[in-house]
């Protein structure tokens, strides 16, 4: 007697399942998982940030010449307000205002508005800032990892206290010590001129134009806020730095003393080279970090004299809280994002980073 296949015999035999299905299979459970935190990213964060850049492209604000226009369509039951007027689409023209200083735009602002000049000080405010933190937190963490040191752990704790304080509140104490009357630098500066016989000075700190140093183009607000914002910036670059340090294995010195190395010649042959993995990381973020410091500008000059101190950020602030120019400001924040993307790759690139090696 002949005999038959089964699974060929009977016309409900399974079909054999797709590649694409036994995917989906492994992918069900995942997916399920994050959904919930894909659903509020999307409500959170993608959905801004989308309508941030639709208004970019329209003249979303407040129109000055037509009263005060309300950005609600929903008035009391219901009703569209008779002041609303929906945002008309412009196109380029919020971007070409910025990067070109429209006289009719730079008028609006009050006339100290230039993008260049504002993008050129930023990016040296930035990465002026940042060479004292990276420099300053390795040299003060080397130091206090010296073996033997009295009250090392009471050191450690102490300059933790400029990242716990709030943000504002370290702002304001230091825009009170540059005080031109009241503050305590100029005091302190007149303590050490005056038993010379030397008049006492008031140097207005925020509001000189002249620039200290001939040449260099920097007002004297800029050094005033370059101090306070190193006292703000070298504790985070010292915990990482000393972190890194406690990674180093002591066998390396050793041997390097054996081998006649001097101390300088250690730090720069076998401490900079294995601080390096940790530092560069968090040097980006410091970058990223200063260049969008928004409180140490703004509650400490407040971008003056005359604009000069202005970053990016404040700018767009302004652009929203007094001006009420949405739509301007929403296009100055896509242009900060293109700048610190660049900024951020060639950062990259040079110092590989996201690179794995062996030193």
């Amino acid at each position: 007697m002949a005999t038959t296949n089964p699974e060929l015999a009977s016309p409900t035999a399974r079909a054999p399942r797709s590649a694409l299905y036994e995917g989906w299979k492994q992918l069900r459970t995942p997916i399920v998982y994050l959904l919930p935190a894909l659903v509020i990213m999307m409500v959170v964060t993608f959905y801004p940030l989308a309508f941030q850049v639709w208004m970019s492209f329209t003249d979303y604000g407040v129109i000055k010449e037509e009263g005060k226009q309300t950005l609600n369509p929903f008035g009391p039951g219901g009703t569209t307000p008779s002041n609303y007027r929906p945002a008309q689409f412009v196109g380029f023209k919020n971007y070409l205002d910025i990067i070109t200083n429209n006289p009719q735009f730079v008028a609006r602002l009050g006339g100290n508005f230039d993008f260049w000049r504002l993008l050129a000080f930023n990016l040296w405010w930035t990465f002026s800032n940042v060479g004292f933190h990276v420099a300053l937190g390795i040299i003060i963490a080397v130091l206090l990892n010296v073996e033997g040191l009295w009250g090392r752990k009471i050191y450690r704790a102490i300059y933790i206290l400029p990242m716990v304080l709030p943000n504002i509140v370290v702002a304001t104490v230091w825009r009170n010590m540059f005080d031109d009357q009241y503050g305590s630098i100029n005091q302190l500066i007149n303590l050490f001129i005056t038993p010379f016989g030397l008049d006492p000075v008031q140097i207005r700190w925020f509001n000189q134009i002249q620039d200290p140093i001939p040449g260099i183009g920097l007002p004297l607000s800029y050094y005033a806020m370059l101090i306070a914002n190193i006292w703000l910036g070298w504790p985070f670059m010292t915990i990482v730095a000393t972190g890194a340090l406690q990674s180093i294995p002591k066998e390396m010195y050793e041997a390097a003393s054996i081998d006649g190395a001097t101390g300088m010649q250690q730090f720069w042959r076998i401490t900079l080279p294995l601080l390096r993995p940790a530092m560069v990381p968090a040097a980006m973020v410091g970058i990223v970090t200063t260049f969008n410091l928004f409180h140490v500008i703004y509650f400490m000059s407040g971008g003056g004299p005359l604009g000069r101190t202005e970053i990016m950020v404040t700018q767009a602030f302004k652009l929203i809280n007094v001006n009420q120019l949405y739509g301007v400001a929403a296009a100055f924040s896509v242009i900060i994002a293109l700048v610190l993307i660049p900024i951020f790759l060639i950062t990259n690139k040079i110092s590989r980073a996201t690179e794995s090696y062996d030193v």
